[in-house]
């Protein structure tokens, strides 16, 4: 099962840069600040009372114009609704409005005259119910000038719209508008990056001392005298798997390709189908970290030292075989209720498990590798993120992370921990791809550390950490920085990363080694029988 993996691989390099390392809010580039018409686009929290009881709670967007709106709820006054007559509210209304908040239809009219229009009839705000189900930004025309605005427009969806326009048959009806700002540091991230900097360490150090063990068996069968099947590998073993330069490079093509099949087909049965494939995965990442613990216990040794043979398969242990079924459950159980809360917690717990298993099977074997790899990483990032949005004329990787055009919260490739201080709610999220590729990285940094014997702070491994946490951090900042944009984890991660090793490698003078090797020199104090009359002592690699 585990050579199926590097198929994986390439799945979860292809969302390499769907961790916008945050939720995603839309932009505005297009949309013209004016004197009068100069706020910005913020969600605006409509909360309701029917009978001086509470109900529903609606959200909508503010419009460029008017006043901005109060952030704070307790500051926020609950007023009386009314709904407009005539419902367009292009003509002034019927009824008298004293100090009440307007409910009123889109259309026929710009929104600026509905704006003037409810303030010239004593109005204290305006609810437009817009005639689709999506959000719409409410602007003002290049050439409008009388933008003296005083009361502030909200625009609520069909949908939220009509839900509060039947309310009104139920009795009086009373709304509190206000839009809360979000809390400057949130606890979510600083969980995230616990768990991406968690995994890669755990992820290393199981990749390590499976190398070293392997180094172990080797040196055995030199001081014995055994031949070294052919299939053994110094460093590793059979069940492992080396990229190498052509891998690396053709890791951009296969991914653009892979994101534009993601963007084009994004519906509601190909992301079921992701599903699936996140499943299968899964569970074959549950398995292997399950029976890897268990495998350290002395009362499961045994069931994971014998082996049955199962068609298709080959020779299995007992333990894989009892573990299965459980991994296969669990799965299946996330998939069926993935959209409940605390969904999240299985799909993390599937990521992480598939993640360290790909970072223990797969290898970088060099320096050279593990920098082309990574910075095809980081162009594909930025082109798909940024670039993409002269050709596609939006963000094709920030479509795919958000799961626009389903009802899904997002392919399922991603780490989320829910934001539990944030009164907007949602989700901070990181791609496979963030942790994972520097994972393989910082992992070839650790085997090589414990091959030449270095301390922690004299190998690479321990600045290679410090790198990709302190990459990791700087996109956290810039997430804030720009009000929760998404942002391309990889931009800041893979140069402090590539720079770190490239740096220390080349004051201590083993960059050549590291950037062609792989591996440090090493004398084999073990001769071959055949060459014991032999004076010259053998390299081993």
């Amino acid at each position: 099962m585990a050579r199926s993996l590097p198929a994986v691989l390439l799945l979860l390099a292809a969302l390499a840069g769907m961790a916008a390392a945050g939720d995603i809010v839309h932009q505005d580039d297009e949309a013209p600040k004016i004197p009068g018409c100069a706020n910005d686009f913020v969600l605006v929290k409509v909360q309701t009372w029917v009978n001086k009881r509470e109900k529903d709670e609606f959200v909508g967007v503010g419009a460029r114009f008017g006043p901005k709106i109060e952030s704070k709820e307790k500051h926020a006054n609950r007023t009386k609704l009314l709904l407009a007559e005539p419902s367009d509210c292009c003509t002034p209304p019927t009824e008298k409005v004293s100090g009440d908040i307007l409910l009123v239809e889109r259309g026929l009219c710009k929104f600026t005259k509905k704006a003037k229009v409810a303030e010239s009839a004593g109005a204290s705000a305006i609810i437009i119910i817009n005639d689709k189900h999506e959000l719409y930004k409410m602007v003002c025309e290049r050439n409008e000038t009388d933008l003296d605005i005083g009361i502030p427009a909200v625009l609520l969806p069909k949908d939220a719209g009509s839900k509060l326009r039947n309310l009104l048959s139920s009795g009086e009806v009373l709304v509190q508008l206000y839009s809360p700002d979000r809390p400057l540091v949130d606890t979510a991230e600083v969980f995230l990056w616990l768990m991406a900097v968690g995994t890669i360490l755990c992820a290393s150090y199981w990749s390590a001392w499976s190398a070293r063990e392997a180094d172990i068996e080797q040196e055995k069968l030199l001081k014995d005298g055994h031949e070294i099947p052919p299939n053994f590998e110094a460093g590793g073993s059979s069940g492992m798997v080396d990229i190498n330069m052509a891998s690396a490079i053709l890791f951009v093509v296969i991914a653009s390709c892979f994101l534009i099949m993601l963007y084009r087909l994004m519906s509601h049965w190909f992301v079921e189908l992701l599903v699936v494939i996140f499943c299968i995965g899964g569970v074959e990442g549950l398995q292997t970290c399950l029976v890897a613990l268990l495998s350290m216990s002395r009362r499961f040794k045994p069931a994971a030292e014998s082996f049955v043979k199962v068609p298709f398969f080959g020779a299995v242990s007992y333990l894989t075989l009892a573990v299965c079924p459980f991994c296969i459950v669990f799965a299946v159980l996330w998939g069926v209720y993935r959209r409940l809360p605390y969904a999240w917690i299985g799909q993390d717990i599937l990521g992480i498990t598939l993640i360290v298993t790909v970072i223990q099977i797969v290898r970088i074997p060099n320096l050279k590798v593990g920098s082309a790899l990574l910075s095809c990483a980081f162009l594909y990032d930025i082109f798909w993120v940024f670039i993409s949005k002269m050709l596609f004329h939006e963000s094709v990787m920030i479509v795919v992370a958000r799961g626009d055009k389903t009802d899904e919260d997002g392919v399922p490739m991603l780490l989320k921990i829910p934001r539990m201080f944030d009164p907007w709610g949602g989700y901070s999220i990181i791609g496979f791809g963030d942790i994972l590729l520097p994972g393989l990285l910082i992992a070839f940094a650790l085997r090589y550390d414990w091959a030449a014997k270095k301390t922690l702070q004299s190998g690479y491994f321990l600045w290679s950490m410090v790198a990709y946490g302190s990459g990791l951090l700087i996109t956290y900042v810039a997430l804030n920085l720009m009000d929760g944009h998404g942002q391309p984890a990889l931009l800041y991660i893979v140069p402090f990363t590539i720079c770190t090793f490239l740096a220390l490698g080349m004051k201590r003078g083993e960059l050549r080694n590291l950037w062609t090797r792989g591996q440090p020199e090493r004398v084999c104090t073990h001769t071959h029988p055949s060459l014991k009359d032999s004076a010259d002592p053998v390299r081993s690699s």
